[in-house]
């Protein structure tokens, strides 16, 4: 029933994205703008198929209906309720039905925001676009995913349960949806993308709509992002959040070119400069998606979230080089077109200063695709599998990542044109001595080496670059001073200052060791802290059975636990975490006495300052995207926003 039922919804989906990209199609060629009017209709009937087909697998992983070869490879009466649920993006073809249903989402929410345009070329053109990619995924789901094949259990199967490292914490029912609305959102900025280049469109109006379409999604990327290295640091036990996994950075390459695009956009609002430079980011970000669906979902790099091989790989990767093909094609075709018809001042600006910024960005994104793909060029061309590892990233975006706080700290005090030293000395010694007294009180608290003090003062002197404009803000307009773009992107720099310092300290000051326990006592000390032992406790679940380990870590008590699932006879580690404002102090056990012999228990200990902050400056970057998001209060500018970009005039 649910197998038919969900490939019925497939089905639909396809026929309806079908339609309605053969209409848009048409009616673009045409010029019938009836067509065009009937978009809302079949966005409707795709949201019916998308959410359909959704429901369907979580009725079927709910109801543990192993008839459903999805169910019967990925569930199990034994996962809890919560797991269960999220069990529909532990794998393959569950991860590809939400990405379907988000994909969908935004349609519909561009279809709703525009449908009293929708005879307007460039929306037209853009929900062409989306169609588009609407069909590719649901020719996925149709083919190689096909999420509902059917399956013919045996009486008393049960089937295996996610795998155990994705039900051994909440933040697995958070972590994948919410950064797949930021990685496929970001396909609304590139569909206007496409539309602004076939139309000829291409001046500043469109710029105003799809800014803040990229947006909501670099905020949901940000915020997914963030949520997968706290899962990482509670769940994989080896202290660390960020370990450049293959699939950590292509997440993180579209993170990097969207920030960009939404420092360079400024730019070419401002001064009419970067028309070239910005179409491309948005092209490149989308792109970049497709390539880290790929990497993830194809199995061609090892990595501690990939999926099983799958026919859908040689898919995506052509899917991949026929967007890069098309948007560089288009840029090519509208070069003259897109020449600048701004100019820069002076170097000194704001605007050298974000040119510089983008160049960063530009570098950091390329030193961390090569690091991802090179292991597939040489196994391609050799035959040899390698790997890069930590040290090449390290040393390749160390210096990048200080040239960004540093730029992070001058722009602010920058005005747009030439920039004379009167207004440097004003706008940078605040900052300048908060940078300065950071360095000093990370040497007075142990600090050492240089790197990770210069780290602490560039933190500091951005922190203090981006609290300067929001004091004044705050004295000029009370906390509404707050909202606008402005205002709210200090807030990310602030956000963005935390984490720089946090990464650094937590990163250069770790201390580990393992300790062997034999008797309710015994004691330990690392760093400061101080550890007594209470024995073991064996918990029975339905999914797993839990070795605690209790533990008194400064007199509070902790229970770090080995979890050994029955199906295949999986050992996970269940590492507890004391957290605190100054440092984190994790436990992962390591063994346990068993039946060969071994009488001690091992407890590896991690203890790192600052890794609270990490959570924090993450949530400091949400909340200032959210504040940027909403307008400021004040009128807004002649030639701004709708007006402008329904109306805006055509190049041929």
């Amino acid at each position: 029933m649910n197998a038919a039922l969900g490939s019925g919804f497939v089905a639909l989906g396809l026929a309806a994205s079908i339609v309605g990209l053969a209409a848009q199609a048409v009616g673009l060629a045409t010029g019938r703008a009836r067509l065009l009017a009937r978009a809302p209709a079949t966005v409707v009937v795709l949201a019916v198929a998308a959410v359909g087909q959704v429901a369907v697998m979580e009725r079927a992983l709910i109801t543990r209906d192993f008839t459903v070869a999805y169910v019967a490879q990925h569930g199990s009466h034994r996962t809890p309720a919560l797991f269960n649920v999220a069990t529909l993006w532990s794998a393959l073809e569950g991860s590809i039905l939400l990405w379907v249903l988000v994909l969908v989402g935004y349609l519909v929410m561009v279809a709703w925001r525009f449908r009293h345009r929708l005879a307007d070329p460039l929306v037209g053109w853009a929900l062409l676009v989306l169609f588009a990619v609407c069909t590719f995924f649901f020719v996925l789901l149709a083919g190689p995913a096909h999420p509902f094949a059917s399956f013919d259990p045996w009486p008393g199967y049960d089937g295996p349960g996610p795998n155990p490292l994705l039900q051994n914490h909440v933040l697995m029912a958070f972590h994948p949806p919410i950064l797949y609305l930021g990685y496929v959102g970001f396909t609304v900025p590139f569909a206007f993308a496409i539309g602004a280049l076939a139309t000829g469109r291409i001046g500043e109006g469109w710029l105003v709509e799809t800014r803040r379409w990229t947006l909501l999604a670099w905020t949901c990327l940000t915020a997914g992002i963030i949520l997968g290295a706290w899962w990482s640091y509670e769940v994989l036990g080896w202290g660390g959040y960020w370990a450049w996994d293959p699939v950590e950075n292509v997440s993180f390459l579209p993170w990097l070119t969207g920030t960009a695009f939404l420092h360079s956009v400024m730019v070419q609002e401002r001064r009419g400069m970067l028309r070239v430079w910005n179409l491309s980011l948005l092209c490149s970000t989308f792109a970049l998606t497709i390539l880290g669906t790929f990497v993830t979902r194809s199995g061609v790099l090892e990595s501690v979230h990939s999926f099983t091989e799958s026919g859908i790989g040689p898919l995506l990767l052509g899917f991949f080089a026929l967007v890069a093909a098309v948007s560089v094609g288009l840029i090519a075709w509208r070069g003259d077109d897109l020449r600048s018809e701004g100019s820069m001042a002076s170097p000194v600006s704001r605007t050298g200063a974000f040119l510089g910024n983008n160049l960063l960005f530009g570098a950091f994104a390329f030193v961390v695709l090569l690091g991802t793909v090179f292991p597939l060029l040489v196994e391609a061309t050799t035959g040899d599998r390698i790997s890069v590892g930590n040290p090449y990233f390290e040393k390749m975006t160390m210096p990048i990542g200080f040239a960004l706080l540093f730029l992070m700290a001058i722009a602010p005090a920058l005005p747009w044109g030439r920039a004379d030293s009167g207004v440097l000395s004003r706008g940078l010694l605040a900052p300048a001595a908060t940078g300065a007294a950071a360095m000093v009180v990370a040497v007075a608290v142990g600090s050492r080496g240089w790197a990770p003090t210069l780290a602490v003062g560039l933190g500091g002197f951005a922190a203090g670059g981006a609290l300067r404009p929001l004091l004044r803000a705050v004295r000029s307009g009370g906390l509404w001073g707050l909202l606008g773009r402005s205002s709210g992107g200090m807030v990310v720099h602030l956000g963005v200052a935390i984490v720089a310092v946090a990464f650094a300290c937590s990163s250069s000051f770790i201390r580990q060791a393992e300790f062997r326990f034999e008797a309710p006592g015994d004691q330990a000390t690392i760093a400061g802290h101080q550890l007594v032992f209470d024995g073991l406790v064996e918990v029975e679940r339905p999914e797993k059975t839990e070795i605690r380990v209790e533990l008194f870590v400064d007199g509070r008590r902790y229970a770090p636990a080995i979890s050994r699932f029955p199906f295949g006879g999986r050992t996970i580690g269940t590492p507890a975490t004391r957290s605190s404002w100054r440092d984190d102090v994790q436990l992962a056990v390591l063994a346990v006495p068993d039946d060969r012999g071994s009488a001690s228990t091992v407890v590896r200990v991690t203890v790192q300052p600052l890794v609270w902050w990490l959570w924090v400056g993450g949530g400091v970057m949400v909340v200032g995207t959210l504040l940027a998001a909403v307008p400021a209060r004040r009128r807004k500018p002649a030639g701004r926003g709708d007006e402008v970009f329904a109306t805006e005039g055509v190049k041929r």
